[in-house]
């Protein structure tokens, strides 16, 4: 997908008033991209995400959960036990967005030595930025 592409129904996440914008700021946000990812294998409870997402406030899980549900890509299930417990799981329509969300990951991942030799030399000075930037010239 280049940068100036729409898709035929008119949806492009360069348009700031296309609600795909706000749904990729949903799902590859810090805590929806983490979040996305926790549930990839199975549902969770509450307590079960916040473990997965270390860092996240319960504050900021509870909202980053709600959009993702209002988005449809996450469900919530209240089980009428005792105690009572609710669960979150990926929907048909978060399974492919938290699957390459993952895959995102893996990539990260395969990259990161790379990277944080990269981060090492700038910091150094053994490279300038200048020279780190893309080889075209065109650094955006």
């Amino acid at each position: 997908m280049s940068r100036g592409t729409v898709r035929v129904d008119g949806m492009s996440v360069f348009d700031p008033a296309c609600t795909s914008r706000a749904v990729l700021e949903h799902a590859t946000g810090r805590w929806g991209a983490l979040t996305l990812a926790a549930l990839v294998d199975e549902p969770l409870r509450f307590s079960e995400v916040r473990r997965a997402v270390n860092g996240v406030s319960d504050r900021m899980l509870s909202q980053t959960l709600q959009r993702l549900e209002v988005d449809g890509l996450v469900t919530r299930t209240s089980h009428s036990t005792i105690p009572p417990w609710v669960d979150y799981d990926l929907t048909d329509l978060g399974r492919p967005i938290a699957a390459r969300i993952c895959d995102l990951i893996e990539t990260i991942y395969d990259q990161l030595p790379a990277i944080v030799t990269h981060q090492r030399l700038l910091a150094s000075g053994r490279l300038s930025p200048k020279s780190a930037s893309d080889p075209r010239g065109d650094a955006g």
